[in-house]
């Protein structure tokens, strides 16, 4: 049976045994790919689920595609996933995800492969060399301490992919077999690409807590330390090149929904809006124009995406990386930099720094605020109560920037104690006070928030405390980039209030479809069960469609699009929505709301998982200064506009800084999201009835093993 969309074959690397093995896809069709696929790999090959240390030799750390990677559906076909036990988090490494761009997935289902499962740990260090259906395991002694960028140049000539000016297209063909398979006939494909690698830095083999995976130049996988899983396996690099492709049911209905995309929903590049589906060329041009000439910088885009959110210069720094990467450092650049094309310079540069190290920058944003503050305090610096010799004097500066980089990623000076977590850290230099302080603004799961502030935006509060992360999913982001940009810079609101909630309510079957007080997020709803249904909307959402399917967080969903009369987005269209392109490759019959239950049946799986971890509805919390300090930051925006209703049920957009969160109410919340999910409200375990209803009984057999399977209602 043809298995559209879907290469065939998912791959095990016995890391100990230097062992390939391949596996059937077919029995874990029913968790989509990406995301809940992986979970499911994790459940089957993880042994003991009980680890709370991602650096453990039996955690399995999972790279998956989705049957969309390596097609024509739009900022869907070049993504990745990967789950594994996670490093840092507090007070438990839980299992955790994270995901990247690029080709990297494109190309391993070209190889014929739908996955890697990393099992073990190789007694030295190796990279993994994927050609088709060969793969071989290498020595990665002399590859041990380069960095990312370095790395993937030398595996390129090693497995005789040339480079340089010399280079033609002639010249650019891989051997994806050994020579002696050639010899016996067999045809082993050419291809003009170059390889696929996904590799770690110094911070990944250091294996420090915020270690990430890169690929390319600029796409990394970095939200829960799983760069430090592979340096505690001794696993370098993995590079992978193929010479197949992918076979989608319905070619013909592909490409009419993506054309239908390109030509309604994207903005032509020459007038982009500010908006997910329309965002083209990387940094806005104001931000670049005084450093470089604007026409000598070009987008660039996962494999298949139709917009390019990021750009490739001419100068040769900055290439590829895009959002947070490239202003880490800009509070404190902008306190030393003469001109404005110097501050860009920096931040770019600072872009590329983090990248070759593997290092995630979202612990920087406001690790580095705090390590500033403890220098000022005078607690932090030579022969002081913390101890460090960087040269924090010279902070904003490139050199700088290097040497805090170096030191985190390599456990050298104040690196040595950060390496395991920053909140243990805290904890170990007595300075838990800052949790309580918000000095320390590490929300949830000794993680730092994404910049949006839990006690403002209330789906990504409420999605981070109830998941094992900071969520990072920006289903609702429109609202407050697209308002607060209006405020700050004087133009005119094209959406009101009311209209904005009900544009996205639309959207949000089954649980709050045409509820528009589920985006009501004044002081009056914000503990409400109309919230918790927009939690749980986007955490069934999100698991499949984004993190399974492997749709682009920053283009999907897409509620609001100004590009089409009645500003109704793509998102659950019968034309192009996100079940269209799935049932076009994959040859199923899934409505939109299919998605979402396969969704939740997959963090349903994550629960369980986290549940075998340790988990108890009563470690369920923010950090101390949640409760305790009103939100009032503003780095960017000195507001967070919002949709809120009034007393009187009129709605506005209300600015949501000057709050905190009531402890008290945020555990009623917790009751009333434990009851939607099926789960027991006194401990947050699922129960068996709801696992059963969806198939997982399976689940219930081992919680109950394990004596913690929720108890259902008397």
């Amino acid at each position: 049976m043809t298995s559209y969309g879907y290469a065939g074959k998912i791959l095990r690397l016995d890391m100990t045994n230097r062992k390939a093995i391949a596996i059937d896809t077919e029995p874990y069709r029913r968790w989509g790919g990406g995301h809940g696929m992986g979970s499911a790999l994790f459940w089957d090959f993880c042994k003991d689920k009980t680890i709370t240390d991602g650096r453990h030799p039996a955690n399995v750390c999972c790279v998956v595609t989705s049957p969309l990677c390596g097609t024509i559906v739009p900022s869907a076909g070049g993504r990745c996933e990967v789950v594994g036990v996670g490093v840092g988090q507090y007070p438990v490494s839980w299992f955790t995800r994270t995901n990247f761009g690029g080709r990297f997935s494109t190309m391993l289902k070209y190889a014929g492969w739908d996955a890697i499962v990393i099992e073990g740990k190789a007694d030295s260090p190796v990279w993994v060399d994927i050609r088709n259906s060969k793969v071989i395991f290498h020595d990665a002694q002399d590859l041990w301490g380069k960095d990312t960028w370095a790395t993937q140049l030398e595996i390129r000539d090693r497995i005789k992919i040339r480079r340089g000016t010399k280079t033609h297209w002639q010249d650019l063909q891989a051997l994806p077999l050994a020579e002696s398979d050639e010899s016996s006939g067999e045809d082993v494909g050419r291809t003009t690409q170059k390889p696929a690698i996904l590799c770690i830095g110094s911070a990944g083999e250091n294996q420090t807590c915020h270690a990430a995976l890169i690929h390319d130049a600029g796409n990394g996988a970095g939200q829960g330390g799983l760069g430090a899983v592979w340096g505690s396996k001794n696993l370098k690099a993995i590079s992978v090149i193929g010479t197949g492709g992918i076979k989608v049911a319905d070619p013909k209905t592909l490409l009419k929904a993506r054309m239908i995309t390109k030509e309604k929903y994207v903005t032509n590049w020459q007038a982009p809006d500010f908006q997910a589906w329309t965002r083209i060329g990387g940094l806005p041009k104001p931000i670049v124009q005084a450093a470089m000439p604007t026409d000598e910088r070009r987008p660039q885009s996962c494999q298949g995406c139709i917009n390019g959110c990021r750009s490739r210069y001419n100068v040769g720094y900055g290439n590829e990386s895009a959002c947070q990467e490239t202003f880490w450092y800009g509070p404190y650049v902008r306190k030393v930099a003469k001109s404005r094309a110097e501050d860009t310079e920096i931040n770019l540069k600072g872009a590329d720094i983090v990248q070759k190290y593997g290092l995630n920058s979202f612990v920087l944003q406001p690790g580095l605020h705090w390590l500033e503050h403890l220098y000022e305090e005078g607690v932090l610096g030579p022969g002081r109560s913390i101890p460090s010799d960087l040269p924090w004097e010279l902070i904003g500066t490139l050199d700088f920037a290097e040497k805090i980089v170096h030191a985190l990623s390599t456990r050298k000076d104040i690196g040595a104690d950060l390496a395991d977590g920053w909140v243990q850290a805290a904890l170990k230099w007595g300075r838990e006070e800052d949790l309580h302080t918000g000095a320390l603004q590490f929300s949830y799961w000794g993680v730092p928030e994404h910049g949006y502030d839990p006690r403002a935006e209330l789906e990504w509060g409420y999605g981070s405390l109830m998941g094992d992360r900071d969520t990072n999913t920006h289903c609702f982001n429109y609202i407050f980039t697209n308002v607060s940009a209006a405020f700050a810079f004087g133009k005119p609101l094209r959406i009101g209030a009311e209209e904005m909630a009900k544009l996205h309510a639309k959207k949000m079957s089954p649980y709050a479809k045409d509820r528009p007080e589920v985006l009501d997020y004044s002081d009056a709803n914000m503990y409400s069960e109309a919230v918790a249904q927009t939690v749980r909307w986007q955490q069934h959402y999100c698991r499949f469609y984004k993190n399974s399917a492997l749709y682009c967080d920053l283009k999907w969903p897409d509620f609001v699009n100004t590009n089409v009369p009645d500003l109704e987005g793509a998102t659950a269209a019968s034309d192009a929505g996100e079940h269209v392109f799935w049932n076009a490759v994959t040859g199923d019959t899934l409505s939109f709301e299919d998605g979402i239950e396969i969704g939740r049946r997959i963090w349903n799986l994550d629960n369980a998982i986290w549940v075998l971890q340790g988990r108890h509805r009563d470690m369920v919390h923010f950090a101390p200064y949640v409760y305790k300090t009103v939100y009032n930051k503003g780095e960017v925006f000195p507001f967070f506009m919002w949709t809120c209703r009034d007393d009187k049920g009129k709605w506005y957009y209300k600015d949501l800084m000057g709050r905190s969160l009531d402890r008290a109410k945020v555990d009623e919340w917790k009751t009333i999201f434990y009851q939607l999910e099926g789960w027991d409200i006194k401990t947050g375990w699922p129960k068996r009835s709801t696992l059963e209803k969806m198939d997982m009984g399976f689940v219930a057999d081992a919680l109950a093993s394990a004596g913690r399977l929720g108890e259902e209602a008397s």
